[in-house]
């Protein structure tokens, strides 16, 4: 399992607003090379959201299922990518003050990362979700900064 946590200087609204918009993914997720499709009821709980990730020639199609969603708290996604297995990826949203506490948890839940647990894997994943919420919070600062 691997946690991050980020203090985001947009409100929870704002950054929630990025999350709710499928379509957005791959402006922050690292490693989205390209958002395939994004079902039209998208955060809902069940919803999908098909990514190719990877780097290079070297792809894998990614399938995100919402499988928990408390709009502007909590969104919960099932990470499916065959033959690599399945992660739960767990966003939360506090508020502090006029900014936003983000929490990021994510835990394989099948395939070989259930086995690869603690270091390296954690590590690689720490900083991947870390590099992930560096984005997020950037695009959500330039966004809340624009006028409108």
């Amino acid at each position: 399992m691997a946690r991050n946590r980020c203090l985001i200087l947009s409100s929870p609204s704002e950054v929630w607003s990025l999350l709710s918009d499928g379509h957005r993914y791959g402006e922050w997720v690292t490693g989205t090379q390209q958002v395939l499709a994004v079902d039209p009821h998208w955060p809902d709980v069940g919803a999908r959201l098909k990514v190719r990730v990877g780097t290079g020639p070297l792809t894998v199609d990614d399938t995100c299922v919402v499988r928990i969603c408390d709009p502007g708290r909590h969104l919960q996604l099932e990470a499916k990518a065959d033959p690599f297995g399945a992660a739960r990826i767990a966003m939360k949203l506090t508020p502090w003050g006029e900014h936003t506490l983000f929490t990021l948890d994510w835990h394989a839940l099948r395939g070989p990362g259930t086995r690869l647990h603690g270091l390296p894997v954690d590590y690689f994943v720490r900083v991947r979700n870390g590099m992930m919420l560096t984005k997020l919070a950037r695009i959500a600062l330039r966004e809340h900064a624009m006028p409108v």
